[in-house]
């Protein structure tokens, strides 16, 4: 993925989302390789860091930036975006599953809807995104090719999958993933359990247990409706949120999508093991599950980190939208202006995800000795100006068309806005030509 090059960029309004929201005006940054090696004022770039660059870039009127982490979503779900419409998840998810077990069982298809999701993602300013989907084979191989840092690992589900598989292929599945992948220092591979409401405690144990062995993070849904915390209870006599840690299944290496339904005693819990959680407002809002006590958890010190789902929970994968909207509509619900700082945000967005995924040593922020991954925002139009706040406008005005350049590892993949590793005319007139098809499987099932 990394090109062996020198690049220099210059005059940027740099907005670095490290610890300290450190925002440079008028800033210079090196990458060499794939990694950054100098940031700071444009008036104080050495000589000699500046000499023997391959590339200059003069980024007067564009904002410097992490690429956005999103830690959830189901990249390939873009085939079915739009098809199922105001159902609560439940039944939302098993119109949803006879779509996907009718078109799915096609590993080609599979690719095809998570390269577009890719796609999408990054000409939104998205570097990295755990996905979870089936064929994860598939999307690591969308994902070289396409040039986005994924995060993902073997579906464990326990009825028979929309991929064709049954529960007794999974471990194996898994397993070949870490063996594929899991000395690629570019990737992230763990285990993905679909839910406890889908997923007995063997299958919990088994996806756990694989993921110490070979050093990857564990994700599952979790309390993300009021439906599934029943379900749990009359199951196991518990709470989602205490049935995983029954199990041993919270801890740093744990990333939990959802979390809407939870209590006081159940946010302690996930602060003190260290366990990552999801925001994904759109989806929420979208489906009816709730809004998740997203500035209680802060307080508490829950590590939160922020998704957009699949798009058919949400239409699509804005990440822009999804900060704005968790900006935003925990303020109004609570009739709180201060609910949510507006630089907490913008880390959940960047190097909460890094942390999340036991990498922010090296990812997440514009600082020497981290990958650049990086985008550049267009701040010349009318809704960016005048500019004050640098994160604010970010967070409350800026949104993916803005975005014209995107790096990753040092490597440009997209340039003026234009995917430069895949052809996505003929991404999206591959998933054109399975619509029919797709809307048939449906309604043959129906």
């Amino acid at each position: 993925m990394a090109e062996t090059r020198k690049l220099v960029v210059r005059n940027a309004v740099i907005v670095t989302c490290d610890r300290e929201e450190t925002v440079i005006d008028d800033g210079a940054m090196v990458v060499e390789g794939r990694d950054i090696v100098w940031v700071g004022a444009s008036a104080d770039l050495p000589d000699d860091m500046a000499a023997g660059a391959d590339r200059e870039i003069d980024a007067t009127g564009r904002i410097l930036m992490p690429g956005l982490i999103n830690m959830h979503a189901h990249c390939g779900d873009s085939l079915f975006r739009g098809l199922v419409e105001d159902l609560p998840l439940e039944e939302w998810l098993q119109t949803v599953w006879k779509a996907e077990a009718a078109i799915l069982g096609n590993p080609d298809d599979c690719r095809l809807g998570t390269a577009l999701g890719f796609a999408e993602l990054l000409l939104g300013g998205v570097t990295t995104v755990m996905d979870m989907f089936w064929h994860a084979d598939q999307s690591f191989a969308a994902a070289q090719e396409i040039g986005i840092r994924l995060a993902s690992g073997a579906i464990f589900f326990d009825p028979p999958g929309m991929d064709g598989f049954g529960p007794e292929h999974r471990r194996e599945q898994a397993e070949a993933l870490f063996d594929r992948h899991g000395d690629d220092d570019e990737m992230f591979v763990g285990t993905m359990p679909h839910g406890t409401y889908t997923v007995a405690p063997k299958g919990i144990h088994e996806a756990l247990d694989l993921a110490r062995e070979r050093g990857g993070f564990f994700c599952t849904h979790a309390a993300e409706t009021r439906a599934e915390q029943e379900t749990i209870r009359k199951q196991y006599a518990s709470s989602v949120i205490g049935h995983l840690s029954a199990m041993g299944a919270l801890s740093p290496r744990t990333v939990l999508a959802h979390c809407v339904h939870v209590d006081c005693d159940e946010m302690e819990l996930l602060a003190r093991t260290g366990t990552h959680v999801v925001h994904n407002p759109m989806s929420n809002l979208k489906l009816a599950s709730g809004i998740a006590p997203v500035p209680e958890m802060l307080m508490r010190g829950v590590s939160l980190c922020l998704g957009t789902d699949g798009p058919i929970s949400g239409n699509d994968m804005d990440m822009w939208l999804a900060m704005r909207l968790a900006a935003t509509l925990h303020k109004g619900v609570r009739e709180d202006a201060t609910a949510m700082p507006v630089g907490e945000v913008l880390q959940m967005a960047t190097i909460n995800g890094a942390r999340a995924l036991a990498a922010e040593s090296w990812l997440g922020s514009i600082t020497p000795g981290k990958r650049a991954d990086f985008i550049l925002l267009d701040i010349t139009g009318p809704h960016a100006a005048p500019i004050f706040d640098p994160i604010n406008h970010v967070v409350f005005a800026a949104g993916r068309g803005d975005v014209r350049d995107v790096f990753v590892s040092g490597r440009q993949v997209v340039r003026d806005r234009q995917l430069l590793t895949m052809d996505v005319d003929e991404l999206v007139a591959g998933v054109r030509a399975l619509q029919p098809r797709i809307r048939a499987a449906l309604e043959d099932g129906a």
